[in-house]
């Protein structure tokens, strides 16, 4: 690495950090946005149920293959 390269890179980092220093306090003063009239129309508890249902459905099969290769090994063995 050449000098001017390290002086490149080394302006770089100090001119973003003035920048993230400067804005560091307009951030801080901000709010987010407010989700809960969206959130409060969403009944969570139903939500889960049906997702897990829904992975309950997607195992089903491979528990049930898991089984017979293991009753099937029973008998053979």
């Amino acid at each position: 690495m050449n000098k001017f390269a390290r002086i490149a890179r080394n302006n770089k980092g100090r001119a973003l950090a003035l920048v993230l220093a400067s804005a560091g306090p307009v951030f801080a003063q901000t709010t987010g946005p407010d989700f809960s009239s969206l959130t409060a129309a969403v009944d969570f508890g139903t939500v889960v149920t049906a997702v897990l249902a829904i992975a309950a459905l997607m195992m089903l099969p491979k528990v049930a293959g898991w089984g017979a290769r293991k009753v099937l090994g029973f008998i053979r063995g």
